[in-house]
């Protein structure tokens, strides 16, 4: 596996390396030991499927706080997603940063999220699956979550007009309420 290091601190695009021959190709995805190696954490305690009928859906920015916060492992196993993760950690030197990457079933990606981070994603094409690996199990005392429209974040979602649940609508403006919030201008995202 091929580990790329994204702007926020501990979130990676993880490509996998194919071996291939007429037949097809043969990959690894999960490697506990490559996980070590990257400071990454390597328990899976939960895996979870994302099924989307219609492009444009998002879903997101979701979060759980401590002592139930969650690394999570995300990949597109079929279609394709503008998959998004914010820096929420107020104590990292990437806090208020966000970045994004496409995720497809072509390109085989998966996106770290470490803890302490919000994950979201838009679907691109209709019919969207998504799976999660997860290291701590659900908690819903411990749920949060930011606006996905969020001004201050200001996430450019590729398709207009989503179709976004009235629970994720319903979330406040996360860093306005905060002292010393980031500046609009540190939260502006870059693909990785």
């Amino acid at each position: 596996m091929i580990f790329t290091e994204t702007k926020l601190k501990g979130a990676y695009l993880i490509h996998p390396e194919k071996i291939g021959d007429e037949r097809g190709f043969f990959a690894r995805v999960f490697c506990s030991d490559e996980f070590d190696a990257h400071h990454l954490n390597p328990s899976f305690v939960q895996c979870n499927i994302s099924f989307n009928a219609l492009k444009g859906t998002i879903r997101g920015m979701h979060f759980q706080r401590p002592p139930h916060a969650e690394a999570k492992l995300v990949r597109c196993v079929k279609g394709e997603i503008f998959d998004v993760i914010i820096d929420i950690r107020p104590q990292s030197v990437s806090y208020g940063q966000w970045i994004s990457a496409r995720l497809s079933e072509s390109n085989y990606r998966m996106l770290y999220v470490p803890e302490g981070c919000a994950h979201g994603f838009q679907t691109l094409t209709d019919n969207t699956e998504i799976f999660y690996q997860m290291s701590e199990s659900h908690h819903p005392e411990s749920e949060g979550g930011i606006r996905p429209d969020d001004p201050d974040v200001g996430i450019p979602w590729p398709i207009q007009n989503p179709s976004v649940s009235p629970r994720d609508l319903s979330y406040p403006d996360y860093f306005s309420d905060r002292k010393g919030h980031p500046s609009v201008g540190s939260l502006r995202g870059r693909n990785p």
